[in-house]
């Protein structure tokens, strides 16, 4: 494919040349846009960048910005590329499942540095020059591992995910505690007890055990590690036993 027949969405995405025009040089390019768009988002969400408001501390028009950016929704794949950054070189004596370790916790700590990473809408495969790196960097995490190709690309998805869904779920139980003046550990707490009080055995017989123990109850191991991190801790481990399950059968196979 050549350069002409790359979509100019993804000709700008991976910063394709374009034909130099005659005339001063453009004062404005793709990077200059999305360093702005980012800066933004960084302090102030999402939902806060607007082309007006990217194009004021570039000194430009909103329209002019069109020469850079075809639209809205293009301009978040980049800011999302930008801000992923390259992947990491992980250890390339690494075991598979140290490796995968190492990757998520690497793209958690790029999501953590730009929170509003998780609100970009997800409309397709990863298509960007960074996305891309760090597909790369966990395939080759899972080269030797017997799995196919296909069955890496869902290894891919379901970690990206579930570090996503780590994230916000979070966020989101930080704002549900806002005003309360309560740790999450405590909100767990109350919510185990008040739970057990309501839910009766001969209706939730299930549940009720559940709430009559002492799940929800503080432990000192816990209380030393952010719910946050041991959920995600939790999930990626569940993760990685599934992978492991899945490589065992292609070595049987």
């Amino acid at each position: 494919m050549t350069d002409q027949e790359v979509p100019s969405d993804l000709g700008r995405l991976w910063r394709l040349s374009t034909s130099s025009r005659l005339g001063r040089p453009a004062e404005l390019d793709v990077d200059r846009v999305v360093r702005a768009a980012v800066d933004l988002a960084d302090r102030d969400g999402l939902d806060g960048v607007t082309l007006q408001k990217v194009a004021q501390p570039l000194g430009v028009t909103k329209m002019s910005l069109y020469r850079h950016v075809g639209s809205k929704d293009e301009l978040f794949e980049l800011m999302a590329d930008h801000a992923a950054g390259p992947a990491p070189d992980l250890d390339a004596n690494l075991g598979w499942r140290d490796g995968v370790r190492q990757w998520a916790s690497a793209i958690r700590a790029r999501y953590a540095e730009h929170p509003w990473m998780t609100d970009v809408p997800t409309s397709g495969p990863p298509r960007g020059p960074n996305a891309i790196s760090w597909m790369d960097a966990l395939l080759r995490v899972l080269r030797d591992t017997g799995l196919d190709l296909g069955t890496q690309v869902g290894v891919l998805n379901v970690v990206s995910g579930q570090v996503r869904h780590a994230i916000v779920l979070a966020r989101q139980l930080e704002e549900g505690r806002r005003g309360t003046g309560l740790s999450q550990a405590e909100v767990e707490q109350n919510y185990g007890r008040t739970l057990a009080a309501l839910v009766a055995p001969n209706r939730f017989p299930d549940a009720a055990r559940l709430f009559a123990a002492d799940v929800f109850e503080p432990h000192s191991e816990q209380l030393a590690e952010a719910p946050a991190d041991q959920d995600f801790t939790f999930g990626l481990e569940l993760i990685l036993d599934g992978i492991a399950a899945a490589i065992d059968r292609t070595g049987a196979d």
